[in-house]
């Protein structure tokens, strides 16, 4: 099994909108490591910390697991689409996404700020400046550990 992180705004699509779905195709991701984490590592049964970005309290909110294998995501075809990429083809589609299932909110946010705090989390690509990924790998132990956060 591996781990992962996904970032996502609030006001676009919540922790509490995948809750009440219960599960979502992750469309939209239109950066190429990104993709490639999707495509080439992502498993069905992989664990996701669900992240909120671009709000007063960034950090992690919940936990989703994968739903799906990669496949192509329909957005890149759509002309009327914000993630429309005229340079995709169905025969050669230049974007995936994969269906991400909820599993549960966290019993309160683990900010950002606490993480970059954590000496234990120093390596961890999230904390590091100028990552700004919005699916990135977490490592098993920083897993454990900040699950171990969220307790107060």
């Amino acid at each position: 099994m591996n781990y992962w992180l996904m970032k996502s705004e609030p006001d676009a699509f919540s922790i509490d909108d995948l809750k009440r779905k219960g599960s979502e195709p992750w469309d939209g991701v239109r950066n190429y490591q990104a993709r490639n984490f999707m495509r080439d590592g992502m498993k069905v049964g992989d664990k996701i910390f669900f992240y909120h970005s671009n709000t007063d309290i960034p950090g992690i909110v919940g936990i989703a697991t994968v739903a799906s294998p990669a496949y192509p995501d329909e957005s890149q075809f759509n002309k009327k689409s914000k993630y429309y990429d005229e340079k995709a083809t169905r025969e050669e589609p230049r974007w995936v996404l994969i269906d991400v299932k909820f599993e549960r909110k966290l019993a309160r946010t683990i900010s950002l700020e606490e993480l970059k705090n954590r000496d234990e989390l120093a390596d961890m690509p999230l904390v590091r400046k100028g990552n700004r990924l919005s699916v990135m790998p977490v490592a098993k132990g920083d897993w454990d550990f900040i699950l171990t956060l969220e307790k107060p």
